[in-house]
């Protein structure tokens, strides 16, 4: 899941700044279950800016929506009367979602009130891990669900590196050396005689790296008749 943060409530103020109807919208996915971006903390939002400007002695209308997912549009279709009647939107949504409103309503901006952190998995309560770096070349398959490019500070593909002690990694001792937990799953599986390959330099082109990604599946691609390709 797309894990994220809620910007500093000043940030957002200064954002929102002389703006008289402002338009806070969440999503109910990703955001909604790391409790940053969901219904409940639009409708927070919008209670401490209305608030804010209060004291301030400012005049503003600040009100709040949600959508299932604002990568979608579609969703955001259905707010689209709120989003044309406000001077300014505020997208509680990963940056994904921010980009999806501007395009979908250029006449209006919207601006972030999240941080969009990383790709990540819940550990604990309260508490997210990033496990995904999105590289495109996923190798997990080779080392036992564990990923070395997101979990291993140094990125490394065949071992740990040599300040890696008792099993913690040398840049943070509070965090697993992610080659000791594979050498751990791969033991545990009978697989340790993966480990003997030799895995080359990571190909970085399917990653960021190589620029604006798209994946595009023809089989779901409308035909002119508007039907999908599978079904046609």
């Amino acid at each position: 899941m797309i894990v994220a943060a809620q910007k500093p409530l000043e940030e957002i103020e200064r954002m929102i700044a002389g703006h008289r109807k402002v338009l806070i919208v969440g999503c109910g996915t990703c955001v909604t279950v790391c409790f940053s971006g969901g219904e409940k903390e639009a409708n927070i939002l919008a209670s401490a800016l209305r608030m804010r400007a209060g004291l301030n002695g400012q005049e503003c209308e600040i009100r709040a929506a949600v959508v299932q997912r604002q990568c979608e549009r579609e969703f955001n279709e259905e707010i689209a009367d709120q989003i044309r009647g406000a001077d300014l939107i505020v997208s509680l949504a990963c940056g994904i979602g921010v980009q999806v409103l501007n395009e979908q309503f250029p006449q209006k901006l919207t601006v972030p009130g999240l941080n969009t952190s990383f790709l990540g998995a819940p550990t604990e309560q309260g508490v997210w891990v990033e496990r995904c770096q999105a590289c495109g070349d996923c190798i997990l398959a080779l080392t036992g669900g564990i990923c070395p490019i997101t979990r291993c500070a140094k990125s490394l593909l065949n071992g740990p590196c040599g300040g890696s002690v008792g099993g913690r990694c040398e840049i943070d001792r509070e965090i697993p050396c992610a080659w000791q937990l594979i050498y751990d799953r791969l033991k545990a599986l009978g697989k340790l005689d993966w480990l003997l390959e030799i895995q080359p330099p990571k190909d970085w082109r399917t990653s960021r790296d190589g620029g604006l990604r798209k994946i595009v599946r023809e089989d779901l691609k409308l035909t002119e008749s508007g039907e999908t390709r599978r079904g046609s």
